[in-house]
């Protein structure tokens, strides 16, 4: 999918570079696929706000994605590839041979017609989806499960990767696009491909209100408030915000680790690359 550039004719125009979706699915999704999806606004079930600058934003249907691939050795052919407001990456409709329907994450070149299927072994076409211990070292995969049977859980966003480059001990090695190197086990499934719409990190919204339809509330700076209100507030004039910048409630941030859960440190091979 190609950029579209807009000529400036509005304020609201002027900037404003999207993805061109013309040639994506123009009607609703099937609706044996998708699910009611209620709005929280950030807020727990205790009605108190556990993520901030959350609100509002269009209404959305939820469409299930098969992210386990479970349906072996059936072939399965690419209906239409649509627009799914509730991810970055296009999905792509499959219909089996036997005639059920699912939803699977689009990767680049699939187009309608094409054929995919998910077995222990098969061709290294994208859109098929196999256990990782049977696809050649060098390999460009994405929705990668962690655990056996769980699911999908690596390279689902638009544009994102990861590399099969070894195998060892029943595990195998995968490079992600963050740089780090990780083992997962190899019985795990992974499709074939890196997922579409890759220059979704290429667009400009252009203007507030384009967020707030995506439910993006505003975000105002720490050193903007009163003391009253973040650590970095207040102050004569401008200030920087101090020598150490920290979160509303006095956790360090912008660099700082705050990593906690160590379960899967052991399978890490090498972190992520620095900023």
């Amino acid at each position: 999918m190609a950029l579209k550039k807009y000529k400036p004719n509005t304020p609201a125009m002027r900037g404003l570079v999207l993805v061109d979706r013309s040639e994506l699915w123009k009607g609703k999704p099937v609706k044996s696929l998708t699910e009611g999806l209620n709005k929280t606004g950030g807020r727990n079930n205790k009605g108190r706000v556990t993520s901030r600058r959350r609100g509002g934003g269009h209404k959305r249907l939820y469409r299930v994605i098969d992210f386990k691939r479970k349906k072996f050795d059936v072939p399965g052919t690419v209906q239409r590839l649509e627009y799914d407001p509730n991810r970055s990456a296009f999905i792509a409709l499959i219909k089996y041979e036997d005639g059920e329907e699912a939803y699977i994450i689009a990767p680049q070149r699939l187009q309608e017609g094409n054929t995919v299927i998910a077995a222990n072994r098969a061709d290294i076409k994208p859109g098929n989806a196999m256990p990782m211990e049977n696809m050649p070292v060098g390999t460009i995969i994405h929705n990668v499960e962690m655990k056996p049977g769980r699911g999908g859980q690596l390279a689902r966003a638009a544009g994102t990767y990861v590399q099969l480059i070894g195998k060892d001990s029943g595990f195998a090695q995968l490079r992600l696009t963050s740089g780090e190197l990780r083992m997962v086990p190899a019985k795990c499934m992974a499709t074939v491909g890196a997922v579409s719409n890759s220059d979704n990190q290429n667009i400009n919204l252009s203007k507030a209100g384009r967020n707030r339809w995506m439910g993006k509330r505003p975000q105002v700076r720490g050193v903007a408030m009163n003391p009253v209100d973040h650590p970095h507030g207040g102050g004569e004039g401008r200030t920087s915000g101090g020598r150490h910048p920290v979160s509303p409630w006095g956790k360090p941030t912008k660099g700082a680790r705050t990593r906690k859960k160590k379960k899967s440190d052991d399978f890490i091979m090498r972190r992520r690359r620095k900023k």
